[in-house]
């Protein structure tokens, strides 16, 4: 029987509300783009939305086929969180929301790693 359960412990449940906790940050910002028309920047944080989304979902959702790509998927986050950090250093806002969730995301970066070495 293949296992599809993932455990969920502190370390994972951190990693959840934090991943979560970005991909609604970005909401917002897609969010107020549409509001100010602006269709890229829309698309940018609307995009970066559904992928800490998704990737959260492919790494502890309970489906037995996504079992043996959780290790890759850890690191295709901890990707997509240093590549959302990257972007940011180079264009992005410098606001409060921005450097909160900057934090946010080497958290996210950090726990991530050290769930790998756990593995």
């Amino acid at each position: 029987m293949t296992q599809t359960r993932t455990r969920l412990g502190a370390m994972q449940i951190a990693i959840i509300v934090l991943t979560v906790a970005t991909a609604l940050v970005h909401l917002q910002r897609a969010w107020l783009a549409w509001g100010d028309n602006d269709l890229t920047t829309t698309l940018m944080f609307g995009a970066n939305f559904l992928g800490y989304l998704a990737l959260i979902t492919a790494l502890y959702a309970p489906i037995a086929a996504l079992a043996a790509y959780r290790k890759w998927v850890r690191w295709a986050l901890i990707a997509f969180a240093v590549v959302t950090i990257l972007g940011w250093v180079a264009v992005g806002a410098r606001e409060p929301i921005g450097y909160i969730d900057k934090v946010i995301e080497i958290v996210l970066v950090v726990l991530l790693f050290l769930e790998s070495r756990q593995q």
